[in-house]
């Protein structure tokens, strides 16, 4: 599975990387230019305090103080070229000197906090991508694709989360979206996702699965409000897909308060069954588990599932994005624009482009459809070395 994270603006002017160095030199000559060209009645020689400050805000600290330098220099070359009476004088020098002096501070302290800002980005980011762990394209007899979207700058991470696990009984698919954001709901998602690995592996009933990761979601809250954070209202949406080995035309899925699935196919976009359970960790309020349902998924189509962050994008008109009409017109289109690869790309471009680049939420876009039983794929065979190692039939499969 390809992961593409959508990119947040990484600062690219810093010391004398790229171009950034022209803009206060530019102005530097600027201004020593048009003081030689005007009368001595308009001295504008004290502006160049306005190059270090400039070089502050796109520089390094480094050139920003090469740049008082070469300032207080030029200052006192140009001025010293007028006659006496004409000359700025000291009170100017003292000016572009104390101007160098606070724009090389401030360049410092805005490094400073650009590095800080970078190091909490990559804490999050690494956080995301321990959850995410990355699949192949072809797995467990499934062609699959996902993108992941990380929201602006200013939001927070979200908990969105996804996996694919191949068990002896069929292959399991787990998107879901934990409420809230920041780090707590990243350990809510890690803590699903790894109850998923285990029982979807083990479990031969999909409902099995469905009741373990209800009790997984629970036992988090508890914990969490042992340990003192306000994490008693968290819950989960979710979406829990199984393909089975024995009814290749069909797929069984629970869906737990989630957008509803789409399956797509070069004759179209049909929706699956909507959210009609709660979500995981609210099971006690309706008494039980959204039921399972059984439906056809055909060969060549392509299951679409998105979170939240997908049917909310807005744009500067507050319009939601719309995803069905979206993928319905790519498939008439084209409908090669059904295999997950470029159904991905379809939709990720479309909420960039509604929302203006602009995503007020973590987004998931996940596409997956079985492969022909004919094609040989890793993940559909006994583990190496299981039956060396004395496991049976069931432990010694992926």
């Amino acid at each position: 599975m390809r992961v593409i994270k959508h990119e947040r603006g990484r600062p690219q002017w810093n010391g004398v990387r790229g171009y950034a160095w022209l803009l206060p030199s530019l102005l530097l000559i600027g201004i020593v230019t048009l003081d030689f060209n005007t009368g001595a009645e308009f001295r504008i020689v004290s502006w160049i305090v306005l190059v270090p400050g400039l070089a502050a805000a796109v520089c390094g600290v480094g050139t920003t103080a090469g740049f008082a330098v070469v300032s207080l220099v030029t200052y006192v070359l140009v001025d010293n070229a007028w006659p006496r009476q004409y000359e700025a004088g000291l009170p100017d020098f003292v000016l572009v000197a104390l101007g160098g002096v606070l724009a090389t501070l401030v360049a410092a302290l805005r490094v400073r906090q650009q590095r800080r800002m970078l190091r909490m980005q990559d804490i999050l980011e690494t956080s995301v991508r321990a959850v995410l762990r990355p699949l192949p394209e072809r797995w467990a007899g499934l062609e699959q694709a996902g993108v992941y979207l990380a929201a602006d700058v200013e939001a927070q991470v979200g908990g969105d989360f996804y996996d694919i696990q191949p068990s002896p009984y069929g292959t399991r698919v787990l998107v879901g979206d934990v409420q809230g954001k920041g780090l707590g709901a990243v350990e809510a998602a890690a803590a699903l996702l790894g109850t998923f690995r285990e029982a979807a592996y083990h479990e031969d009933d999909l409902r099995t699965v469905a009741e373990r990761l209800e009790i997984r979601m629970l036992r988090h809250r508890v914990h969490t409000v042992a340990i003192g954070r306000e994490d008693r209202d968290r819950f989960a949406t979710a979406v829990l897909v199984a393909f089975s080995r024995d009814a290749p035309g069909t797929v069984d899925v629970v869906n737990f308060g989630h957008e509803a699935p789409l399956a797509v196919g070069s004759h179209g976009v049909r929706e699956l069954p909507a959210g009609d359970g709660v979500p995981l960790g609210l099971g006690d309020l309706v008494g039980g588990l959204p039921p399972t349902h059984r439906v056809p998924l055909a060969q060549g189509e392509t299951l679409l599932l998105v979170t939240d962050g997908v049917t909310e994008a807005r744009d500067r008109e507050g319009e939601f994005y719309d995803l069905y009409g979206d993928v319905a017109a790519a498939v008439t289109a084209d409908p090669g624009c059904a295999a997950p690869g470029p159904l991905v790309r379809r939709v990720r471009d479309g909420v960039l482009r509604h929302s203006g680049r602009r995503l007020a939420d973590d987004t998931t876009v996940y596409a997956v459809r079985r492969l022909p039983q004919t094609e040989a794929c890793p993940g559909t065979g006994p583990l190496p070395g299981a039956r060396e190692r004395g496991f049976s039939a069931k432990e010694g499969y992926f």
